[in-house]
Parts: C-alpha cells; sequence; structure tokens
C-alpha cells in the first residue's frame, strides 16, 4: 500500500526514480525529520507530499510553506501564531502552521534561506516539541513531523555561518536527494503523459505527443526540470509545435545546440547561474519577470544573483 501511494506521486520509471521511491518509503515509516534537497523545480514538495501519504499522518494535515515567502520580520508569528495585543496589529488570535499542521506534517521550503536570527527559535521548537504563540507565556506541545527542503547548498551555508550546524543536524536525521531532470530523461515520456492527464480536461486536450516530439525533449536538458517540463506541456497544449521555439531559444540563449556535453560536466551550482543568467537575458534581465518564469521568489532570485557574482540585472518594476 505504501509502495503504490508513493509511486502514484512520484512519476518515473528511470533506476534513480525507483530508488527514490524506495528511499521515500522507507523514511515514511519513521517519524523523524526529513531534509530534501535539490535544485529548484525538481519536485521536492512532490517528495514531501510523498513521504506524508505513505506515513501513518496521513490522514492528518499536510502544510506546506516557503521560507522565503514569508518576510522576516513575520516569520515568527507565522510560524508559531499570536495572541491579541502581541503587537500593533494583533486585534485577535492567530493559530501558527505549526499548530494547524498538528498530528500531521508540516513541509519546510527554502530552510537554508532562513534568518539566522530565527534559527536558534525553531531549533528550540524541534527540540522540546512546543511552540509559544507570540505574547503568550503558554506552552504548546505539538505533535508534528517536519520535513525541510532546500537548493540551497546548506553544508556551505554552514561553513560560512549563515546557517546554524546544530539545525542541520536536528533537520536532516534522514536526506533525501531529489535527482535533477537531466539525469533521468528515460522518465520525459510518463511526465508528458502525466501532465497532459492532470491539465488536459482544462484545455480540451487529449491527444499524445508524437514521438519525435518526445525524443526532443528527453534530449533538451531542462534547467528548470520538471516545473519546467510541466509549463511546457501546458504551453504545447495550447500553443502546438510553437511551443518548441521557446526551448529551442534558451538552448541558443547559453549552450551549443548540437551537444548537451557541457551541461554534465558542469557542477550544480555552475548549472543553476547560467541558468539564471539565460532567464535574465531573455527577460531583458528584468529580475521580477525572470524570478516569475523561473518559479523563484524574488528574494531567492536576488540572493542567488548575489551568491554568483551575476551582473548587470535591473529590478523589475
Amino acid at each position: 500500500m505504501t509502495t503504490d501511494v508513493v509511486a502514484q506521486l512520484i512519476v518515473g520509471s528511470s533506476p534513480r526514480i525507483r530508488a527514490l521511491r524506495q528511499q521515500v518509503a522507507q523514511v515514511a515509516a519513521s517519524d523523524h525529520p526529513v531534509l530534501i534537497l535539490g535544485e529548484s523545480g525538481s519536485g521536492k514538495e512532490v517528495v514531501a507530499r510523498a513521504i506524508h501519504a505513505a506515513s501513518v499522518r496521513h490522514a492528518a494535515p499536510f502544510v506546506g510553506q516557503s521560507c522565503l515567502a514569508i518576510p522576516e520580520t513575520l516569520i515568527e508569528s507565522e510560524l508559531f501564531g499570536y495572541e491579541p495585543g502581541a503587537f500593533t496589529d494583533a486585534r485577535e488570535r492567530r493559530i501558527g502552521l505549526f499548530e494547524q499542521a498538528e498530528g500531521g506534517t508540516l513541509f519546510l521550503d527554502e530552510i537554508g534561506d532562513i534568518p539566522l536570527a530565527f534559527q536558534k527559535r525553531l531549533l528550540r521548537v524541534l527540540q522540546e516539541r512546543e511552540v509559544r504563540r507570540l505574547g503568550s507565556v503558554v506552552a504548546i506541545a505539538i505533535n508534528v513531523r517536519v520535513v525541510a527542503a532546500t537548493n540551497a547548498p546548506i553544508e556551505q551555508a554552514v561553513a560560512q555561518g549563515t546557517f546554524r550546524s546544530d539545525l542541520l543536524y536536528r533537520l536532516n536525521t534522514f536526506e533525501i536527494r531529489v535527482p535533477p531532470l537531466r539525469q533521468r530523461s528515460e522518465d520525459v515520456p510518463l511526465l508528458v503523459e502525466h501532465f497532459i492527464a492532470k491539465h488536459g480536461r482544462a484545455y480540451g486536450f487529449a491527444s499524445k505527443p508524437a514521438a519525435g516530439l518526445l525524443k526532443r525533449l528527453q534530449e533538451y536538458p531542462w534547467p528548470g526540470n520538471v516545473r519546467e517540463l510541466e509549463n511546457f506541456v501546458v504551453r504545447w497544449m495550447t500553443l502546438g509545435d510553437e511551443a518548441l521555439e521557446a526551448l529551442d531559444k534558451k538552448v541558443a540563449l547559453s549552450f551549443d545546440t548540437t551537444s548537451n556535453r557541457r551541461w554534465l560536466s558542469m557542477s550544480m551550482e555552475e548549472i543553476e547561474a547560467e541558468v539564471i543568467k539565460m532567464f535574465l537575458e531573455d527577460c531583458g534581465r528584468n529580475k521580477t519577470l525572470a524570478a516569475k518564469r523561473l518559479g523563484l521568489a524574488r528574494k531567492s532570485l536576488y540572493n542567488k544573483i548575489e551568491r554568483y557574482g551575476i551582473e548587470g540585472a535591473v529590478k523589475g518594476k
């Protein structure tokens, strides 16, 4: 039963995906924290949902939140909640995400970008398994499994002092690495079929892609991973072969179209930096538009631009 649930959520038949599904099934049987690592768009939240669905907590809530989507000044109140009068605009009680996930799973995406000043508070909650709402002295016991994810080089953040090593040790009792789509291109046809079934009814579409198209899609390196493939399928159902022009343009912007070998010789960080440059160029250096097309929060894109030393980006309107 557990294997069936995981297979329904994590699509593919490649050796890497079969190994990933086996690891997810094993981890789901436990109740300790999990850290999911992988490139942006590779399916980290899907893996988190599969862990929850295959666990004894499956009937309880799955609550997901990107840490980057919460302003730094609000992260404590969002996660822990607050009482009336805790601050100027606190007119009524608010239940935080930990309490909302009671009995279930709390998925914290982009954990690598959580503010350093808040990390000690989060560590204490994980250790003591209790929260205090802002404005309250009462500790509330919580029964929540925390699954975190990041596409940032977390070990590097620890070495640089921007992420606490003790928090990392608490979060990665189990560590799962999600392979990028370029390393499992044999899964592309199954993913395309999955996305057509997922979105086809809304677009009045039920056709199957031709073998030639699937071959082209398998040869493309998919820097945006599964998210980029899903977006392509939606465009293709609307525009037809015209959607392929966007893929050709992206490859031409940064890579030799006759060979994908360069992708295979690059590190994850080098590929990510190259892809960001590519999207910025395609978006006229507009960071807001590039972030939207990459499926990233603007703050996350700004951090990556600074991290990789990418010059010439302009602030979006």
